[in-house]
């Protein structure tokens, strides 16, 4: 039987290319879904939002996930014993932390040496922590501040 993670990860991949309406907007389905999975009811940022929906589809009403659309704040207020500051696992999420309150995540796929393969929502080709859609991304390890995970 598949864990959590993995199963949160199969949803994430079967969402690849859903995209905000009209582009640039955060908003539009299934982005309005993803951000009402934590009570967001306005064009917001997404990622976190994201994670959380992919996570929701599969944990039967009892996602151990913060309930937040902010990224930080779930690294923050999540139970020590889910913060992995080592190596990730496929289905774990990633946490990138880029000052001033702003972060990035989105949850792993595969790793390598150098690099964690990642599904991201609200981010596009180039990256970006504000993008458009939900993306296979490649990121440097040294880019991630750790990583949660929910097994």
């Amino acid at each position: 039987m598949p864990t959590l993670q993995q199963s949160a990860l199969k949803v994430a991949l079967a969402q690849l290319g859903q995209h905000e309406q009209p582009l640039g907007s955060n908003w539009g389905h299934p982005v309005q879904d993803y951000l009402a999975s934590v009570k967001i009811g306005f064009p917001a940022s997404w990622c976190m939002a994201f994670v959380y929906w992919c996570y929701e589809q599969v944990s039967n009403g009892k996602n151990p996930l913060v309930k937040t659309g902010g990224v930080l704040h779930a690294w923050n207020e999540a139970d020590k014993k889910y913060r992995v500051v080592g190596e990730p696992l496929a289905g774990d999420i990633f946490i990138m932390n880029f000052g001033k309150g702003l972060g990035h995540t989105g949850i792993v796929e595969k790793v390598d040496e150098n690099f964690v393969y990642t599904i991201d929502g609200n981010t596009n080709d180039s990256g970006s922590r504000e993008g458009i859609e939900v993306c296979r991304k490649q990121r440097p390890r040294n880019k991630i501040v750790g990583y949660l995970r929910y097994t």
